[in-house]
C-alpha cells in the first residue's frame, strides 16, 4: 500500500463526477467507443483518434476552459489529490534546479462525460491528458477496468497518474510540440507510430522518476508496490491488447510500447530518478533540440 494519508493534498483537484452529463450531438457508434477504449487502454489519448487536440504550448493555457466543480471528499478522490500532490513536489523541485518554472496542471475527476480545451469526451476515453489547458482528466471508474486488466493496486493507479502528468511535463519543455512537428514531415505511418511509441515510453519513465523522488522525499512505497506498477505497465501493452481484442501482434503498429518496452522504461525511471535517462528518442537516434 503506497502511503499516502500524511502526504500534502494537491488543491488543483476538482470534482465533477456526479455532474450533469451533456448529450454528444452526433453520437459515437459502439464501434467508436470501443475503438476509443482500446486507445486508452493502451496508455495513449483517444482525442486524437477523434481528431479533438488541437495545437497548444506552455506559453497560452485556455483560460475560459477552467472547470467547474469542487474539492473531492471521498477515499479516491483523496488519494488522487494526494498523489497529484507529490508529483507537485518532484517536478517543481526538478525544474527548479533545472532554474525554469514548473506550471502545475489541474486534474478533473468525472464521470460519465466532460467538456475540456480537448472537445467533449465521454467516460469510455478514461484517464486523459489536453495540452491546450493543460489538464488532467481521470473517470475515476477506469480503474477498476485497469485490475481487471491485471492492473490492480494504489501504486497502479499512481502510475497512471504520474504517466498523465509526465505528458504535462512533455508538453511544458516542447517535446510534445516537437513530436507533432516531426510526424508532420514523416513519410511513413510507421515512423507516425514510432514517435508515438517513443512518446509514451518517455511519460511511463517519467511515472518513474516522480516515484523515485517521492520514496525518497517521503517513503511512500511499501514491499509489493513496484510490482503492482509493473503488472499494470504490461497489462496496457500494445501485444497484450492486441492479443486480448483476437487480434495479430503487429510491432510495426504498436502505438504505445510492448508491455516488455513500457515495464522497461518505468522500471529506467524509478531505477535512476534521472530525467536525462528518459531520453526515448535520443535511444532511438532522433535528436530533439533542447
Amino acid at each position: 500500500m503506497v502511503r499516502w494519508r500524511d502526504s500534502r493534498r494537491s488543491g488543483n483537484v476538482v470534482d465533477k463526477r456526479g455532474s450533469p452529463a451533456m448529450r454528444m450531438g452526433g453520437g459515437i457508434g459502439g464501434g467508436g467507443l470501443l475503438i476509443l477504449l482500446v486507445i486508452t487502454l493502451l496508455g495513449g489519448n483517444p482525442l486524437e483518434f477523434l481528431g479533438m487536440v488541437q495545437g497548444g504550448g506552455p506559453s497560452a493555457p485556455a483560460s475560459d476552459v477552467q472547470p467547474d466543480g469542487q474539492a473531492p471528499d471521498d477515499e479516491m478522490g483523496a488519494y488522487l489529490a494526494s498523489i497529484l500532490g507529490m508529483t507537485e513536489d518532484v517536478w517543481n523541485g526538478i525544474f527548479s534546479e533545472a532554474g525554469v518554472e514548473y506550471r502545475e496542471p489541474t486534474m478533473v475527476l468525472f464521470s460519465q462525460a466532460v467538456n475540456s480545451a480537448c472537445g467533449y469526451n465521454t467516460a469510455a476515453t478514461g484517464p486523459f491528458y489536453c495540452p491546450p489547458d493543460q489538464n488532467l482528466y481521470l473517470d475515476t471508474s477506469f480503474f477498476n477496468q485497469l485490475a481487471q486488466m491485471g492492473g490492480a493496486g494504489d501504486f497502479a493507479i499512481a502510475y497512471v497518474v504520474g504517466h498523465e502528468v509526465g505528458h504535462h511535463v512533455q508538453t511544458l519543455v516542447g517535446t510534445s510540440d516537437w513530436v507533432r512537428s516531426v510526424q508532420g514531415q514523416a513519410r511513413t505511418e510507421e515512423v507516425v507510430n514510432q514517435l508515438q511509441v517513443l512518446t509514451e515510453l518517455q511519460a511511463d519513465c517519467y511515472a518513474g522518476v516522480w516515484a523515485y523522488h517521492a520514496n525518497r522525499q517521503q517513503q511512500i512505497l511499501e514491499p509489493g508496490d513496484v510490482e503492482e506498477g509493473m503488472q499494470a505497465a504490461a497489462a496496457i501493452g500494445d501485444d497484450q491488447i492486441m492479443r486480448r481484442s483476437g487480434r495479430a501482434v503487429n510491432p510495426e503498429s504498436f502505438t504505445h510500447g510492448s508491455s516488455a518496452q513500457r515495464q522497461q522504461w518505468l522500471s529506467t525511471g524509478l531505477r535512476t530518478g534521472d530525467v536525462d535517462s528518459c531520453d526515448t528518442f535520443g535511444q532511438a537516434g532522433y535528436q530533439r533540440p533542447r
